[in-house]
């Protein structure tokens, strides 16, 4: 069986092994299945754009004409030089042809497959890991090791730092496609230019998925007074792996605010206006406990909470163990005082 895991696969696509040219990649990651494609077509071929080296095929059509694959796989180039072969797999099956190519000699030329996820038992799957030229690389969600890896790769191009609490929040809003996760990395060092680091600001700044996160009903409840829903949301928010720095950082600003917002109203102006103020993009399903958090405080009150804020955050960053606990008792310290009006 040659299905290739850990470091073999790196060894593989550093320098692909000529006697097993036909190249299975499959799996859930997308994006790292088309970025590894890429990466073999970049060292097959002089280049990856001349149409005479580097043949792509559509599996579906392959699969009424799967000698099509033998065919192209075959042909030797009219002017010499190393070819390649492309073919992005559908819904219908073509192993048979590849299972046919498996027992030929292929010269020159490199066979890769992509596809998503795969059964053991399908067709494809199985002639690639059993063929002795052939190899099949699965292509999982990246680890928090692979993570790290991609994080310091694209840091070191763009002679970045990042603070640990950056480091640890961005690794929270990753992973699941390699190359969404790249481009991720990629807009925040293009954010971060001209800077020697990467902050915790920077990062709840720019990068896409934080605000997908679910921070919103952790820090609405806590300021909203309800204490049994922050600690609901909270520990749904700690299984999913969120960075509890991400969600101090998410109340300090919402304190900063209702602040802003309450000021308007101590100064004389409707709390709906004080809040479309404060809250200019404020979702409709956020309204009503936004509201709640604005009429049961004031503004000296928030001038606390906002320090409180400051010093857990600080807390975290020397006590980064402890991280989940200062925030926890953080957020549940602003709940429990903001069931007190006034």
């Amino acid at each position: 069986m040659v299905a290739l895991r850990g470091r073999d696969i790196d060894t593989y696509l550093a320098r692909p092994d000529p006697a097993r040219p036909i190249v299975l990649l499959y799996g859930p990651d997308t994006g790292l299945v088309h970025e590894r494609a890429n990466a073999l077509m970049a060292l097959a071929v002089d280049d990856p754009n001349d149409p005479f080296a580097l043949v792509k095929l559509d599996g579906d059509e392959l699969a009424a004409e799967p000698s099509r694959l033998v065919d192209e796989a075959m042909t030797v180039p009219l002017f010499g030089g190393r070819r390649a072969i492309r073919v992005r797999a559908g819904s219908r099956s073509f192993a048979s042809g590849v299972e046919t190519l498996t027992e030929m000699a292929v010269k020159d030329c490199l066979i890769v497959i992509e596809a998503g996820e795969l059964r053991p038992d399908a067709p494809l799957r199985k002639t690639c890991e059993r063929a002795k030229s052939a190899v099949a690389i699965a292509c999982y969600a990246d680890t928090e090791r692979d993570l790290a890896r991609l994080i310091d790769d694209e840091l070191r191009i763009s002679n970045l730092r990042i603070a640990p609490d950056a480091r640890a929040a961005l690794t929270s809003l990753l992973g699941g496609d390699r190359q969404a996760s790249r481009n991720e990395i990629r807009k925040l060092t293009l954010y971060a230019h001209g800077q020697r680091e990467i902050t915790l600001d920077d990062v709840v700044a720019i990068v896409t998925d934080a605000s997908g996160l679910a921070l919103d009903p952790i820090v609405d409840n806590a300021f909203a007074g309800r204490a049994a829903d922050v600690e609901a949301s909270f520990a749904k928010a700690m299984a999913a792996g969120i960075y509890p720095g991400m969600i101090i950082m998410s109340a300090q600003r919402q304190a900063a605010q209702l602040h802003k917002a309450r000021l308007s109203v101590e100064e004389g102006r409707s709390e709906l206006d004080a809040l479309e103020s404060g809250f200019p993009r404020l979702h409709f399903s956020r309204k009503a406990l936004v509201e709640t958090a604005l009429r049961n405080t004031n503004s000296e009150r928030l001038v606390k909470v906002i320090a409180q804020l400051a010093d857990a955050a600080f807390d975290m960053r020397k006590q980064s163990s402890l991280a989940e606990v200062i925030a926890q008792r953080a957020l549940l310290a602003v709940a429990v005082n903001a069931r007190r009006r006034g």
